[in-house]
């Protein structure tokens, strides 16, 4: 099949490899584009960890908690500009505060009264649009509650309490001082911020995607010209690895590099008087999974001078 240029430029900005290699990736998989950044890894051209694309959502991420609980929100604007409206900023975390009341589903928050207004969260948000001026949307929220014990949260690079770029949850269930495990929390939620982790445990990895790990590792042992037995030895290894950097209880902790989160909680425990566990995390970052329209700037000037 033909392949566009277009698509050579896409690959070549998610794998980061050269023009000609995204070409013969493309061609050799019929044009598909994740089985093209497959085959770039599989030869060690590409890294998984490349960049996937631009995120394009302005707006911020708000998150609130009482004792027990705690919601992240995200709501996207146009522009940066909006997301430093102090109208947008108390929007958002009105929002957060109402998402706090409810189970945490989109649904259930864009349907919960805003508060002084008599309107729904979801309405309120269309009147914003025409006050502000700008497109706005309510895209995401989740929840994270516990009987026992604390859900942390964090906030990275904050603009005002609550409010910013990238926002974290963690819930840790215990029957000890739940301020020492909140402490410890934040923490974690701090390293998550920093790690982005796939998953709390090796079960919670999704299967699809240890799967496919598995086929390049495999595919790229084979290379060494070893035997069978030794290649499956080589593949266990490079999945524990694959572990140890997307799990998060595996993870060297960024607090203190000398453990993994799962030791570090067992230390914390004595803080806390009793033992504790992780039992859910959740990790918002501003427009992750949005792709960016790229525009032509020069062109778009042209045009509006020809208007």
């Amino acid at each position: 099949m033909s392949i566009s240029a277009a698509q050579v430029k896409e690959l070549r900005e998610k794998s980061g490899a050269g023009m000609m290699d995204c070409k013969t990736a493309l061609t050799e998989t019929d044009g598909d584009m994740e089985a093209a950044m497959d085959w770039l890894r599989k030869k060690g051209i590409a890294k998984a960890d490349k960049k996937a694309g631009r995120t394009a959502a302005e707006g911020l991420i708000g998150v609130a908690s009482d004792a027990n609980s705690a919601v992240v929100v995200e709501i996207n604007s146009e522009t940066d500009f909006v997301a430093r409206n102090d109208a947008f900023q108390e929007l958002v975390s009105n929002v957060a505060g109402v998402a706090l009341g409810t189970d945490g589903t989109l649904d259930a928050v864009a349907a919960s009264a805003y508060p002084g207004t008599g309107k729904s969260v979801a309405d309120t948000i269309k009147d914003a649009i025409g006050t502000i001026g700008e497109n706005m949307t309510l895209r995401r929220s989740a929840k994270l509650s516990v009987a026992n014990g604390a859900v942390a949260s964090y906030v990275h690079n904050a603009v005002t309490d609550g409010l910013g770029k990238l926002g974290v949850l963690v819930a840790i269930e215990t029957t000890g001082n739940a301020d020492a495990a909140r402490a410890f929390g934040r923490q974690v939620a701090m390293h998550v911020a920093a790690t982005n982790p796939l998953a709390l445990s090796e079960a919670e990895v999704d299967p699809a995607a240890v799967a496919r790990e598995k086929d390049i590792f495999s595919d790229q042992a084979r290379q060494s010209g070893k035997p069978e037995n030794i290649i499956e030895k080589m593949v266990e290894g490079r999945l524990r690895k694959f572990f140890e950097e997307v799990v998060l209880l595996k993870q060297n902790f960024v607090i203190n590099p000398d453990l993994t989160v799962e030791k570090a909680l067992a230390e914390a425990e004595k803080e806390i008087g009793a033992p504790a566990k992780i039992v859910a995390f959740v990790r918002f970052a501003l427009g992750e999974g949005v792709e960016r329209e790229e525009t032509d700037f020069a062109a778009e000037v042209a045009a509006a001078v020809k208007k």
